[in-house]
């Protein structure tokens, strides 16, 4: 590890202007479940009222947002690592994509790493319903680990199943005052760029600035993903995400 670029004093020369858009994915899913078992208008919004109040609660600096965007910094302790957040109470990462098709990418995979995770569990015979949503954010205090410095590190920020450098990387950019990490996609071949928000501060407008619905559909050949509008079709087949051992070793036919 190139440790000695991962200062506070090295990130904090690295860190650089970062605006735009990026998309993020949901289950189209979190307000379907109240409206099942409520009559009204009325009594759905009460509902949704006491599951707030039981929720854990809004960081200060997040109370702003739509909670779209505040839920990941919400919620601990976190289940598993992920490549800026370790397991445990932990510090919340907004991920995100330049692109919805990056984002659907990142999508298929993880919800395909549960299936390898569950051998037993059955290919769901209907498509899953998901929304992407774009969120604006404007930084003067982002990482891009695809450039210089940061890039001479790039085996690390790209490991597939070895996070803990860039969970050592995250932890010195809190320290630093950094608010996103923008790094490479390796859930596609071509070149993609994810963004890690670490601070509520980051985002540039406080609701999301634009929306898609998205259907996917999981089997033995693998993931289609589609959006009507715009029309895009996306198809991540058996060998796509093969080169992660997770992927590559699980059982397809069941």
């Amino acid at each position: 590890m190139s440790s000695n670029t991962w200062t506070r004093d090295a990130l904090s020369s690295s860190a650089k202007l970062a605006n735009g858009r990026c998309w993020r994915f949901v289950e189209a899913q979190h307000r379907v479940s109240t409206l099942k078992i409520t009559d009204t208008a009325d009594e759905q919004e009460r509902l949704e009222s006491l599951l707030e109040d039981s929720k854990p609660p809004i960081p200060e600096e997040c109370r702003h947002l739509d909670f779209l965007l505040f839920t990941p910094f919400r919620y601990g302790p976190y289940p598993y690592s992920s490549r800026f957040r370790r397991t445990g109470l932990t510090p919340g990462v907004f991920y995100t994509s330049e692109l919805p098709e990056t984002a659907a990418a990142e999508k298929a995979f993880y919800r395909l790493l549960f299936f390898a995770e569950s051998p037993n569990t059955r290919w769901p015979q209907d498509a899953g319903e998901f929304t992407a949503f774009a969120v604006e954010f404007a930084t003067g205090r982002a990482l891009d680990l695809r450039t210089p410095p940061l890039n001479a590190d790039r085996p690390i920020w790209t490991h597939l199943t070895d996070y803990e450098g860039c969970q050592q990387l995250a932890d010195v950019a809190r320290q630093t005052g950094i608010d996103a990490i923008k790094y490479e996609c390796v859930r596609r071949p071509d070149p993609a760029a994810n963004i890690a928000i670490l601070h509520c501060r980051a985002f540039a407008r406080n609701e999301p600035v634009d929306r898609q619905s998205w259907r996917f559909h999981f089997s033995a050949s693998g993931v289609r993903a589609i959006c009507d509008f715009p029309r895009v079709l996306l198809e991540f087949d058996r060998g796509f995400f093969s080169g992660d051992p997770r992927i590559a070793g699980m059982a397809w036919d069941r």
